[in-house]
């Protein structure tokens, strides 16, 4: 017996090894519960925008201010605004929403940064999650266009989410926004050069799933004229 080999069988041994309890299975129930609260209230929603973003970011942060102004924009455009219903972008993208008349959903996950929901959410358009992946499925599937802020790992996998399920055709193809070119810049180019020219893990015609912006007028307008010649509908 090798090393390793001994090390894992070792491992095995301890008494302490996780049990999978049967009870587990009942999880199934809280979450279809989430399911169906979301299916529920997302339905009637109507045409709307997701804007995700970094918990983190400032109120006096310059995105901040273009998330809010992109958000009033959109309602301008006959568009509500789903954020994750928590502090920093996301409360930018609810306040714009909220303070211009429009339509502000909040999707909230109590996480260690977010231990509020912000006050800009419509009160019967707030839903609390415990579970990321039914959250999510709430992002993709009742907002008809995404704007993606700078932010951290949760926003990079919302965008990733988004570009995945486009590029496998799981859901239809809608329009995504990066907002700045200095945050975004770099991880595109890295993208194009690295897994597209250089090691082929994407073709770069994936990178036109996107398009990259600075100002708010440009993110929407990019938005309205995609849809100037598609129908808006859920997406999956």
């Amino acid at each position: 017996m090798t090393e390793n080999e001994k090390r894992i069988a070792k491992a095995f041994e301890k008494k302490d090894w996780p049990v999978i309890k049967t009870t587990d299975s009942w999880a199934t129930f809280k979450i279809m519960a989430e399911f169906v609260e979301g299916f529920e209230k997302m339905s009637k929603i109507g045409p709307c925008v997701s804007i995700f973003g970094s918990a983190r970011t400032k109120n006096d942060s310059k995105y901040y201010i273009l998330a809010e102004e992109i958000a009033a924009k959109l309602v301008a455009a006959g568009f509500g605004v789903i954020t994750g219903g928590g502090p920093g972008i996301m409360e930018a993208g609810n306040k714009g929403a909220y303070e211009a008349g429009g339509i502000s959903v909040g999707l909230n996950i109590e996480l260690p940064f977010e231990s509020y929901n912000n006050k800009y959410i419509d009160r019967n358009k707030s839903i609390n999650f415990d579970y990321f992946f039914v959250r999510k499925v709430m992002f993709m599937k009742y907002a008809q266009g995404f704007v993606a802020m700078p932010g951290g790992f949760g926003t990079m996998d919302e965008l990733f989410e988004a570009l995945t399920l486009i590029q496998t055709q799981k859901v239809a193809q809608f329009p995504i926004v990066l907002v700045g070119t200095d945050y975004w810049g770099g991880l595109i180019d890295w993208m194009k050069k690295v897994m597209g020219e250089q090691e082929g893990n994407i073709h770069l015609k994936d990178l036109e799933m996107f398009k990259l912006v600075d100002t708010a007028d440009d993110a929407v307008n990019y938005i309205l004229d995609y849809f100037a010649e598609k129908s808006i509908k859920p997406n999956f």
